[in-house]
Order: structure tokens, then C-alpha cells, then sequence
């Protein structure tokens, strides 16, 4: 009896699954353990979270043109922008043949939108709340709707971009990214509409949605998501360089690679009604070209004398 020990070969969709769901399992344990110190009024977040708030409300209002900026950069990085932003992209995707990339946008967009909705009325956190306020915001405040948002919007962005750049393009993207995410949660927190541990949240409640709605779609078309973004990739390349990197070339009969053939002065056709379309021009060419194949009849006796 032989006993083989075979080890199982991880391949690039597991490790896609495996770091996916690694990110929606820490994220949501992070995020109910925040939500339970939320809920039963934990001293150290509660001060430290009126400390921030009432410290920043009272620099916004004496400082009106810092106000403003916030207020435009929150209005900017609303959650109506980023999931216009996403829609876009999802439109986009789905007019070049990118389907199921489409549908992975359009599920973070509305998940993400439903989770929101869903966190907020669970817990009902009252925002908070202040004599003479710089802004104003409705509904319940744990998670931030716009941290959450722009989390989900910064995140899908940077992932369609991630495969067609290379290190330095990547860590710049990741970048702005992350400078666009903490700025949004920032404005949230000195305009005093939300607590710190609310854009925390809405953070951790992003990841949950992202993690979430990946791996959803990844058992539902195993490997259809990489296939679209190679097709992506494709699409999106110059003409061009399609034709370059083409293992073929041009195919004969003068049609090119691409399956297109040229037009015009390219194909070598004579134009309609010039000397080279009527027969006997072109028995007159042929015959100048090859006048030792004509019959020995035809051929032109020298004068006598010439050499």
C-alpha cells in the first residue's frame, strides 16, 4: 500500500478568496467590537470622542473660511458623488463587454447603500449636537454614511486601475486614495456631524462590503472577474499596439490581424478606367516584363547590322 502525500496547489483565485474573506472576517469583528463599546457608552472612546468634537467645533467656528473649505470638500466627497462615481464606472464597464466587473461595481455600490442604512437604524446613535452648530446632518450618526462611501468608491477605483500600471502607479494611486478617504472622514469629524469612532466605523463597514460582495461574486463566476479585467485591459490598449504585440502579424490575401482589409492605395488595385484596367495594356505590360516567355513567333527580329 503506497501512500502519496500530494499538496493542494493554491492557486491565484484561492488566495483572491482567501485575502478577500480575511478582510470582511477582521472587519467585521473590529466593527462589532466598536459598535459594542459604542452602545454601552465606554468612558475612554466616549471622552475621547467629545474631546475631538467639541475641540474642532470651536476652531470651525471661529475660523469661517476653514469652515467653508470643509463644508466644500464634504460636499465634493459626498455620498452622492462617489456613488455616481461608481455608477459611471459600472455603465462604463458594462458597454465594452465587462460584465461581471460591471455587476461587482454595481453590487458594492448598493450594498455598500443598504449596509449604511441597515447600521445606522440598528444602533441609532444620536449625532452630536451643539448651541450655535456649522452644519447640519440628518439621520442617525454610527457608521459615517460618507467615510463609508468614499472608502467603498476609493477602494473599487484604485482596483479596476490596479492591473494596468505598475509599482509606481500603484503606490501613487493608493496614495490619493487614502488621502482622499482620511480627508472626507476628517471633514465629517470638524464640522461636528459626526464622532470620531463614527468615521471609524463607517471605515471597518466599507471593508465588510467590500470583502463581502468580492467573494460573493467570485462563487458565483469563479474567475469571471479576472477574465474581465484582462479584457478590460485589452479593450483599453491602443489600436496600435493591439496590432504590434499581435502574434501573427498579417494574414494573407493582404488582410491584417486585425481581420480588416486595407482600403485604397494599400490593396494595389488599379483604378476603373485607367490604361492598366484594359486588356490590352495589360497584355502589353506583361509582355514588356517577361519577353522571354512570349512565343518565338512574337519576338521582335533585331535590324540587320545591330549587334
Amino acid at each position: 500500500m503506497h501512500l502519496t502525500n500530494r499538496t493542494a496547489r493554491i492557486t491565484p483565485r484561492s488566495r483572491h478568496l482567501l485575502r478577500h474573506t480575511a478582510l470582511a472576517i477582521a472587519c467585521a469583528a473590529l466593527f462589532a467590537a466598536l459598535a459594542a463599546l459604542v452602545q454601552t457608552g465606554w468612558h475612554p472612546l466616549d471622552r475621547l470622542d467629545h474631546a475631538w468634537t467639541d475641540g474642532l467645533h470651536r476652531y470651525a467656528r471661529d475660523h469661517t473660511a476653514w469652515t467653508a473649505a470643509m463644508q466644500t470638500l464634504s460636499d465634493i466627497g459626498g455620498t452622492v458623488t462617489m456613488r455616481t462615481l461608481l455608477g459611471i464606472a459600472a455603465l462604463w464597464l458594462w458597454l465594452i463587454g465587462a460584465r461581471v466587473l460591471a455587476c461587482w461595481v454595481a453590487a458594492q455600490t448598493l450594498a455598500g447603500w443598504g449596509a449604511q442604512w441597515a447600521f445606522k437604524l440598528a444602533f441609532d446613535r444620536e449625532r452630536p449636537a451643539f448651541a450655535d452648530p456649522v452644519s447640519h446632518a440628518g439621520g442617525p450618526a454610527f457608521p459615517s454614511g460618507h467615510a463609508m462611501a468614499s472608502a467603498i468608491t476609493c477602494a473599487v477605483l484604485v482596483g479596476l486601475f490596479w492591473s494596468r500600471t505598475g509599482r509606481g502607479g500603484r503606490i501613487a494611486a493608493c496614495s490619493v486614495a487614502a488621502l482622499a478617504v482620511l480627508a472626507v472622514g476628517w471633514t465629517r469629524i470638524a464640522l461636528g456631524v459626526h464622532w470620531p469612532s463614527d468615521v471609524l466605523g463607517g471605515w471597518l463597514a466599507a471593508g465588510i462590503v467590500l470583502g463581502t460582495v468580492t467573494v460573493a461574486v467570485e462563487l458565483w463566476r469563479p474567475g469571471a472577474l479576472a477574465r474581465d479585467v484582462r479584457r478590460v485591459n485589452w479593450r483599453t490598449r491602443p489600436r496600435v499596439q493591439r496590432v504590434l504585440v499581435s502574434p501573427t502579424g498579417a494574414t494573407p490575401s493582404g488582410v491584417t490581424s486585425t481581420g480588416v482589409t486595407p482600403a485604397g492605395p494599400d490593396r494595389h488595385d488599379p483604378a476603373p478606367g485607367s490604361t492598366a484596367d484594359r486588356p490590352d495594356a495589360r497584355s502589353a505590360e506583361a509582355h514588356h516584363r517577361r519577353p522571354a516567355d512570349a512565343p518565338a513567333s512574337a519576338r521582335r527580329t533585331p535590324p540587320p547590322g545591330s549587334p
